[in-house]
């Protein structure tokens, strides 16, 4: 039984049009006509393992393989790192290098200059030797293979100077060893520095990955939203159970109550209501008959029916959401991050400075004095502190986030959470609870009790299946009200239900019926809710009105404050939804929001991100759905409401897992402190280095200072400190 009209502002066929118009909008040319959704799963994953291998991965696995956005090239290289994989490796090479370090810490001087913990033993320098080998070519990978992408890429930074430090210390320390076999003459080797920038830079790396959650994998969870087996009818009437992947354009399928639906097509006999709220984000169950419309991977309610398949593979509605995933993740620059850009610079600086003394030392001295100079240079500019100055600012805020509700799965993510121009809301779910429900009942007869008004709707809504008469009929159940039962009921067409329940005349009737019955309502009992978005249903019986049932979703007690709360922080908050013009408009006027979006399908919110974006702004996109998934990965800064779904969890770069809109203010206020302490480790970092260079270079030789290296070794040790004591005091 269809009663339309039951909703006064919400027409359900505006959400059948919706959903059907949503087909034509992501039906572009399909290669293949039938490919099969197996195909679409194969290739999906083939092209997830060569390329796409969620960028966060590929963030953490140099500093700064941050630039692979265009680079297939780069990703192939990569052999589709896999995250967890990667961690562990830091992890293992971290503790391993370290067993092999501690020998070599022993056995050989420190720049030159013995400590008082140190010895050595006829053949003691082959062990150092030997060991410095494994160390440098084990615990080294890493960097040496970020290096090379670093130089690939055109943009040397944090892997390439670590890579030229410890390439320069290992083959230095490999020459002064032959040198003093062969002519017995003693030279300074580096291998001790070798060790430490090793153990330093990995132990930096694996407080990084471990401070940042594991990329999850958005494209893998939306290929399983579709059942693996269906059942198709046969010429006989009989039903067969067989593979999706078996299924072609044409095939009729038979859907049970509460299955998934496996592909988009059209139902041809049967009635039902559908939630598709994880794909089109609307919260009301769609009613569907004869003709309509279904999408792959929604829900199907209590109604069984029979469909023609007609988007399969690379045709459905899933698999283009996917492609728009796969593509916003490939394209989505994330920004350099500040330590990428220091450590870039001071690679030119520390280059040019040990050319520099290389030259002169080789014009005032001679070659082999020059070359101790450069190589010198060359390992005080490597940064210790700096390849711990971020990722310990990093772990320190990950872990406060974690605290406040907030899951950290991109390190850039605070970085440039600090300087958002724009917060994109979707409507339901993140500003309303996104369930459409009962939001409030009545009275306008003093002899009725709510429970008896509850006991005449339910008898009425009983005997429909409109998705509105599912949320009262919720409620009731809810409130455990039994329900006059037994009494009749008829549609009328454009107004409600009519029916004789307890011996009474009872109707559920909209507002303009209202209006043409000429009978009056306090507006005032119902501003609230009109103010809300909310329909109105009004109960009459026998030509008396007796009350009103709001439905609707309701809106967050906290997201009021919110908006004002962003505003304040001179953020343009932007809504953006699937509900029609007035319930939107409503919503955004209660809320304070001047801009919003209404009536959207999921490829216009990814648009208006996108758009937003190359205009220059900032965004954070805030969503829940599946249907939000390709926004939040396109925008700036991903944030997942962690009651919604896991495919926009997967997407996101920040995940609230109390479901909350105040814990983005928590969010932005934690992502200004962590700015500012990053660009204090850099000061600090980069200031002993500054100072360092050029003074490890010589520049001071002429008034009778050298920089030892061994006191440039001790400095960089406390900038270290410095460094780490600074990043603990980061608060929220």
């Amino acid at each position: 039984m269809n009663h339309d009209d039951h909703s006064s502002e919400l027409s359900k066929d505006n959400h059948e049009d919706n959903s059907m118009s949503m087909h034509h909008h992501m039906h572009h040319d399909a290669t293949e006509k039938n490919a099969s959704v197996s195909a679409a799963k194969e290739n999906l994953e083939m092209d997830h393992n060569a390329h796409h291998h969620d960028m966060n991965a590929m963030n953490h696995a140099g500093h700064k393989m941050s630039h692979m956005h265009h680079g297939e090239m780069a990703m192939d290289d990569m052999g589709g790192m896999d995250h967890s994989m990667h961690m562990g490796n830091f992890k293992q090479k971290f503790w391993l290098s370290l067993i092999i370090a501690i020998p070599i810490l022993i056995l050989s001087p420190m720049m030159g200059v013995t400590l008082p913990f140190q010895f050595t033993f006829p053949g003691s320098n082959w062990v150092v030797m030997i060991l410095a080998t494994i160390l440098f070519f084990y615990g080294g990978q890493p960097f040496l293979s970020g290096a090379k992408m670093e130089l690939q890429m055109k943009s040397p930074g944090m892997m390439t100077l670590i890579a030229m430090g410890i390439s320069v210390a290992y083959f230095y320390s490999m020459y002064a060893f032959v040198v003093e076999l062969v002519t017995g003459q003693m030279y300074m080797d580096f291998f001790w520095e070798l060790a430490t920038l090793i153990v330093i830079m990995l132990l930096g790396h694996w407080i990084e990955m471990s401070a940042v959650s594991n990329a999850g994998n958005a494209l893998q969870k939306l290929a399983e939203l579709l059942p693996s087996s269906v059942k198709r009818l046969l010429s006989n009437g009989q039903t067969e159970e067989v593979p999706l992947t078996a299924v072609h354009n044409g095939d009729i399928l038979l859907v049970s109550a509460g299955d998934k639906v496996p592909a988009d097509g059209e139902i041809t006999s049967g009635s039902t209501s559908i939630n598709e709220s994880a794909l089109t984000g609307e919260s009301l169950a769609v009613e569907k008959k004869v003709g309509s419309k279904v999408i792959g991977g929604s829900v199907n309610g209590n109604g069984v029916f029979q469909m023609k398949v007609a988007g399969i593979g690379q045709d459905s509605y899933l698999s283009q959401v996917m492609e728009m995933v796969k593509k916003a993740q490939s394209e989505k620059s994330r920004l350099e991050s500040i330590s990428d850009k220091v450590a870039k610079w001071l690679f030119y600086v520390a280059l040019a400075a040990g050319i520099l003394a290389l030259i002169i030392w080789w014009i005032v001295s001679d070659f082999s004095i020059a070359l101790e100079r450069m190589v010198t240079t060359f390992i005080i500019a490597c940064p210790h502190a700096l390849g711990l100055a971020i990722p310990l600012v990093i772990a320190r805020s990950t872990s406060i986030a974690a605290k406040n509700g907030l899951l950290i799965k991109n390190r850039n993510a605070l970085e440039q959470a600090s300087s958002i121009d724009m917060v994109l809301l979707d409507k339901t779910g993140t500003l309303t609870e996104g369930n459409f429900s009962v939001t409030g009942v009545e009275i306008f007869a003093e002899d009725y009790s709510k429970e008896e008004v509850l006991k005449y709707v339910g008898g009425l809504e009983a005997q429909s299946n409109h998705p509105l008469a599912e949320g009262i009929m919720d409620y009731i159940k809810s409130q455990s009200i039994d329900i006059y039962s037994g009494g009749t009921a008829q549609v009328i067409a454009g107004v409600g239900l009519k029916g004789v329940i307890n011996n009474k005349n009872a109707a559920i009737v909209n507002q303009k019926e209202l209006a043409k019955r000429a009978l009056n309502v306090d507006e005032t009992a119902l501003t609230g809710y009109l103010n809300q978005g909310n329909t109105i249903s009004f109960l009459l019986i026998d030509d008396h009105l007796i009350a009103a049932i709001a439905l609707g979703d309701t809106i967050k007690p906290t997201a009021k404050n919110f908006i004002q709360q962003l505003k304040a922080k001179n953020i343009t908050p932007v809504m953006l939804t699937g509900d029609n013009q007035k319930a939107a408009a409503a919503v955004a006027t209660y809320l304070g929001m001047d801009v919003y979006h209404s009536e959207l399908l999921p490829n216009d919110k990814e648009k208006i991100v996108a758009d937003y974006v190359k205009e220059g702004k900032k965004v954070m996109m805030v969503g829940d759905g599946i249907n939000d998934a390709p926004s939040l990965t396109r925008a700036t800064i991903g944030v997942a409401i962690g009651a919604g779904t896991d495919v926009a969890i997967d997407s996101a770069d920040v995940v609230l897992t109390a479901s909350n809109p105040d814990d983005i203010l928590r969010l932005l206020d934690l992502s200004k402190n962590t700015h500012r302490k990053m660009v204090q480790n850099l000061w600090w970092a980069a200031g002993y280095n500054i100072v360092a260079i050029p003074l490890a270079a010589g520049i001071l030789a002429p008034v009778g200072f050298l920089l030892s290296p061994a006191v440039g070794a001790i400095i960089m040790s406390l900038s270290t400190v410095v460094v780490a004591i600074n990043a603990l005091l980061l608060k929220l």
